[in-house]
């Protein structure tokens, strides 16, 4: 496959930001972009540089590093080099006044270095305008998200009984699932844009370890390695008769990714309690991308879907205990945690080809976190899953 984005792709996404700007923030002068996720998806390079988009007038990328490896990969009409912020400021005309940027991003060190060199006076953000715009994907991203979903499914739903074994750690089966993700094309990382978030594999849990308190805002746990590295898995817990194999994992392929998550038990079934509350995660799960349609409203789905649930499931849903989140669903991308969310707040209608995870879950004490998460794309006939339709809990002999 060719790596390169096409120029015709750059080419929309820059169109479709430029009119997102426009209705948003009528009369903004100028947009610098950082954010290597965001300079790829833009230019199809992520080397150390910034993205200067006027309103009138066509974009320069500027790079510091490395110029020559930006020429190789991107097809971005024009890209330059430079030393400092200073030779893009120099090379500008009209300097504006104001300069939007990804607040949630950029630090506010780098914002000092570059107001030093282009003297603007206000920043503002531009992070939920360029947020939609790479909501809505392309065929050719759909494409590539297509093949991350393949990835996935062949992986979580036919492998992995080839690496289980009585007395594994965690640790042993997250790197050895990590392994066969690779082995099936995975591009290696799960890319997240929560603030300060590491991820590896994805969330690996046995048992009770899949309902562990964690920092990450999902409604699955992890023990991990310990208080440093709160990632992969416990070297201590080993796997056993009975228990629950918890796999929350992010594939990708050529940076565009999926959000799966996978259930297994271990030479027995679970208890019938945690049976039935796996099935309302499914069922929940069905209706949900039932509703996956364009001009459906993300919080409306939410909204539905919550209250129509009863008292007793409610308990532990999305969570354990206290540990819970206020979402079903999130968008999938470049990045695993993109918008819209489906949560209360997103009111700006669906449109075709957004792409969702969709993860209800729910905690099960002495068992750990049942429920089910897949990748689907939106379509007027309802959400296209992408990612397999294997419903969990399989058992493993």
């Amino acid at each position: 496959m060719n790596d390169k984005v096409p120029r015709d792709e750059l080419k929309s996404r820059m169109n479709r930001f430029r009119a997102g700007m426009n209705k948003t923030h009528p009369g903004w002068e100028m947009a610098a972009i950082f954010g290597k996720v965001n300079l790829y998806y833009f230019t199809g390079t992520m080397q150390d540089g910034v993205l200067l988009i006027p309103s009138n007038g066509d974009a320069v990328l500027w790079v510091r590093r490395s110029c020559e490896r930006a020429l190789a990969e991107s097809q971005f009409p024009d890209i330059r080099q430079m030393r400092s912020y200073r030779d893009a400021a120099t090379a500008t005309d009209d300097l504006p006044q104001t300069i939007f940027v990804e607040t949630e991003l950029v630090t506010l060190g780098l914002i000092e270095r570059f107001r030093k060199h282009f003297g603007f006076i206000d920043v503002k953000s531009l992070d939920y305008v360029l947020g939609m715009v790479r909501a809505q994907k392309s065929d050719y991203e759909i494409s590539l998200m297509e093949k991350s979903g393949k990835i996935h499914r062949r992986v979580l739903e036919e492998r992995v009984p080839e690496i289980v074994s009585e007395g594994m750690s965690e640790l042993d089966f997250a790197l050895k699932l990590y392994s066969l993700m690779m082995e099936e094309g995975h591009h290696g990382v799960a890319r997240f844009g929560m603030f300060d978030t590491e991820i590896l594999v994805g969330q690996i849990g046995f048992g009770e370890s899949s309902i562990y308190p964690t920092y990450f805002n999902g409604p699955g746990g992890a023990a991990g390695l310990g208080p440093a590295v709160p990632l992969l898995g416990s070297r201590e817990r080993k796997l056993k008769r009975g228990d629950l194999i918890f796999a929350d994992t992010g594939s990708g392929y050529h940076g565009y990714h999926t959000d799966k998550t996978m259930t297994y038990t271990f030479k027995e079934p679970l208890p019938e309690e945690a049976v039935e509350a796996h099935n309302g995660c499914l069922a929940v799960q069905e209706r949900i991308a039932s509703m996956l349609r364009p001009g459906i409203v993300p919080s409306e789905i939410y909204q539905d879907v919550m209250e129509s649930l009863d008292k007793d499931f409610m308990k532990n849903f999305m969570g354990y205990g206290d540990r819970t989140v206020n979402f079903l669903g999130h968008g999938v991308g470049l990045l695993v945690d993109e918008i819209p969310v489906i949560a209360a707040g997103f009111d700006e209608p669906l449109v075709e080809n957004m792409v969702f995870a969709v993860e209800p879950k729910k905690g099960v004490k002495g068992v750990g976190m049942v429920g089910v998460e897949n990748t689907f794309v939106v379509t007027p006939s309802g959400g296209r899953c992408i990612t397999g339709t294997h419903p969990g809990l399989m058992l493993i002999e």
